[in-house]
């Protein structure tokens, strides 16, 4: 599957600084319509380390309403949730109604670095795949919106993004001597990714793959990919997602020289 990727897609910076302004806007009006239909969204990030997922994060939030949405950084269970079933501290994480969760890596880690660097036994990763596929029709029932991104890139490319980083005295604590070690891993890696795709595509948790290498496509994938998911929820609860930001400019326009500030989700 990841063979076939293109991954010298590129945009423009100039076409990527025109494009911004409106997705962000579109982005944030989804955001209130979500919110006013009580629509759960769940954004989920994987990739290689140094793909870009973070950045993308903080652009895709820049302006979003921070009460509505929430950011999970997902580690290594710790010692009291290793005293639960593996999904419950994820459960702890899902989003309120109309709210939305971005996950920095997830579940997902059972059967990739759980997988390769054996921290899992091999009969406990592979039934992973069947919970959370389970898991994921169960959130997909329940009306949550789920967006699953993979962002890739060449083994290469992950080496030139280690030493950049690492040159750079405030961004080189980045790069840790496990993050070369996996590195080194990358074939094994990439075994265990194309697996994980296959298995855990589904019609209610598909994969959007990110072709990674340049940041302004990326971005404008990502964005592009919230919004139309997100659409499609308002869509199947009546709501034309389309008409929100003609709504919005009819309201501003209506108002005080076109000073007026839209109410955020909550206030009045």
């Amino acid at each position: 599957m990841l063979e076939n990727i293109d991954l010298d897609k590129r945009l423009k910076k100039r076409e990527w600084k025109a494009l911004k302004p409106e997705l962000h806007r579109r982005l944030y009006d989804i955001q209130r319509a979500a919110f006013d239909v009580g629509m759960p969204t769940i954004l989920l990030f994987e990739g290689w380390d140094a793909a870009g997922k973070g950045t993308s994060i903080n652009l895709l939030t820049q302006r979003l309403d921070p009460r509505g949405f929430k950011v999970w950084p997902i580690r290594a269970a710790r010692t009291y949730e290793q005293n639960h079933p593996w999904l419950w501290r994820f459960w702890l994480k899902l989003p309120n109604r109309g709210e939305i969760a971005i996950f920095d890596r997830s579940w997902y880690g059972r059967v990739l670095v759980e997988r390769v660097e054996a921290l899992t036994p091999e009969e406990q990763w592979r039934k992973a795949y069947r919970d959370i596929v389970e898991f994921e029709h169960m959130l997909a029932d329940d009306g949550h919106v789920l967006v699953k991104f993979w962002f890739h890139i060449s083994k290469a490319e992950q080496r030139r993004r280690f030493k950049a980083l690492e040159k750079d005295p405030l961004q080189g604590w980045h790069v840790q001597p496990e993050d070369w070690e996996h590195h080194r891993k990358y074939a094994e890696y990439l075994q265990a990714v194309e697996e994980m795709l296959e298995r855990t595509e589904t019609e209610w948790g598909p994969w959007t793959i990110v072709e990674a290498t340049d940041q302004q496509f990326t971005w404008w994938k990502v964005f592009n990919a919230v919004i139309e998911a997100m659409s499609d929820g308002l869509r199947i609860r009546n709501i034309n997602p389309d008409a929100l930001s003609e709504e919005a400019m009819a309201t501003k326009s209506a108002t005080h020289g076109g000073e007026h500030v839209h109410p955020l989700p909550g206030q009045s």
